[in-house]
């Protein structure tokens, strides 16, 4: 089992990254999708994710589930999560702006994002999760975006220390952080 962490900016081409990646190993892949068809723009980025994947690859795409959906992976030998920040987007979203800062979302936040951690930490596997950076932009605007950045933070930095290796993918171009 191995864990692989990619993060990047959005467009910066982690995903392709983490799609070439998924491939090398010709084994089965699990494509396990968090993106929700909001509107037409939102439906070209899913449609171009769709595309470049292989027909062979299984995708499971349930927006909102991130523990419950490990039982899916077991059928397959390599599991790619994309995206993890997409993931968080879909579950902060609801939250109330006047209870955003309410602890305990942080927490059950933080608890199941570990949960699932621990989860994939035991399975045989090789995982790829891919991640949005948002530590090299500015302080968000918005309640909303505070509390969504300094937990995508948080989540992040729970994922690449669980990871055997993590990569950062800039302009395309990967950069090997960990080992």
């Amino acid at each position: 089992m191995t864990i692989t962490y990619i993060t990047g900016g959005v467009r910066s081409g982690k995903s392709e990254f983490a799609e070439k990646l998924a491939a090398s190993f010709d084994q089965s892949v699990l494509y396990v999708a968090f993106g929700v068809n909001t509107d037409a723009e939102m439906q070209r980025r899913i449609e171009q994710h769709q595309q470049r994947r292989p027909s062979d690859w299984g995708t499971v795409e349930k927006p909102n589930e991130l523990v419950s959906s490990c039982n899916r992976y077991l059928d397959y030998e390599v599991i790619l999560v994309d995206c993890f920040s997409t993931w968080l987007t879909n579950r902060v979203i609801h939250i109330p702006e006047e209870e955003l800062y309410q602890e305990r979302h942080k927490q059950e936040i933080r608890k199941e994002v570990l949960e699932w951690i621990s989860c994939i930490s035991k399975l045989p596997q090789k995982i790829i999760i891919v991640s949005s950076e948002v530590g090299l932009g500015g302080v968000a605007m918005s309640r909303l975006g505070r509390f969504f950045h300094d937990t995508l933070g948080e989540c992040n930095q729970f994922i690449a220390n669980a990871a055997d290796e993590a990569y950062a993918v800039f302009s395309g171009l990967p950069v090997r952080l960990k080992p």
